[in-house]
């Protein structure tokens, strides 16, 4: 791929996506780059625009599954210090949208601030979690945000308040090529009452995802006001296999990727699960988790 000499020293060519997603599946990027500055984030945003190279962003890999034959373009990686640092300021939380949602939640909790604990157990990284607007009914990490640092695809940074953001279950009207960080406002409370809370929703969250040795991914968004998970239980597709994947027993919801597994068999089950469940219930589930 031309005109990338200038990120030498920060680009590796052909890298292996499998070992930065939690599916641990899929082929190589092209180019990945992992951007020190912002500096070199716009300058390489704005590259990939002028010569019209795709360009996707890598958070913490928990809602993405590679194909098997990798992509073409640039794969930003955004988890140096300067996209990932979180500080606290009274009851404000001013996080990297490189940082993970976990250290965001931990850093809260130690200063005493309430709103994020039952977050806890979601993977992947505060951009991630704002795009998907991650949570579930009782909480969602959209009722907390007071705004959004952003870049656009000509490398300017921009900052979009509360009142332009838009969320949803499941989703968001963050579509900025970036996210850059993100500025959460959060109640004071008693630091022990958040941890116990923090704890309680841990426990819920662990008891019904895959076991953390697995590989595995969330596939589909909740209908309104139904459950992915019941209605491919209901469509009696629970340990259903195709190849190495296979769905969750502990939550349908969830494609766990057995050793061996590849991107075309978590593909090809998804297809499976879709089609039984619109033959039984005629709905189509939308997807939550990326394909690239």
């Amino acid at each position: 791929m031309a005109g990338l000499d200038a990120f030498a020293d920060i680009t590796k060519r052909n890298e292996p996506l499998a070992p930065y997603t939690y599916f641990k599946l899929g082929g190589p990027a092209e180019a990945l780059i992992q951007p020190t500055t912002r500096e070199q984030l716009s300058a390489v945003v704005k590259h990939c625009q002028a010569e019209r190279v795709p360009l996707h962003i890598l958070g913490g890999g928990g809602n993405v599954l590679v194909r098997d034959e990798g992509l073409r373009g640039v794969v930003l990686r955004l988890s140096g210090p300067a996209f990932a640092t979180v500080e606290v300021s009274d009851r404000e939380v001013r996080a990297g949208c490189g940082a993970s949602l976990a250290a965001v939640i931990s850093e809260a909790t130690r200063h005493g601030l309430a709103g994020l604990e039952t977050l806890v157990g979601i993977p992947g990284s505060v951009g991630g979690a704002l795009r998907c607007n991650a949570g579930d009914r009782a909480n969602e990490i959209g009722q907390h945000v007071r705004m959004v640092e952003v870049m656009d695809e000509r490398g300017r940074i921009d900052q979009r308040e509360r009142a332009e953001l838009k969320f949803a279950p499941g989703s968001s009207n963050l579509d900025d090529p970036v996210l850059l960080s993100a500025g959460f406002e959060l109640d004071r409370d008693d630091p022990d009452t958040i941890v116990k809370r923090m704890r309680k929703a841990w426990i819920q969250r662990k008891a019904n995802q895959p076991l953390s040795f697995q590989a595995a991914g969330r596939i589909f968004k909740d209908p309104r006001g139904r459950s992915a998970a019941a209605l491919i239980e209901q469509a009696n597709l629970a340990k259903t296999r195709v190849g190495g994947a296979e769905v969750c027993d502990r939550n349908a919801n969830f494609i766990v990727a057995h050793p061996g597994a590849t991107a075309r068999d978590v593909l090809r089950l998804i297809e499976l699960v879709r089609s039984r469940v619109q033959e039984k219930f005629a709905l189509e589930l939308e997807l939550e988790i990326a394909v690239w």
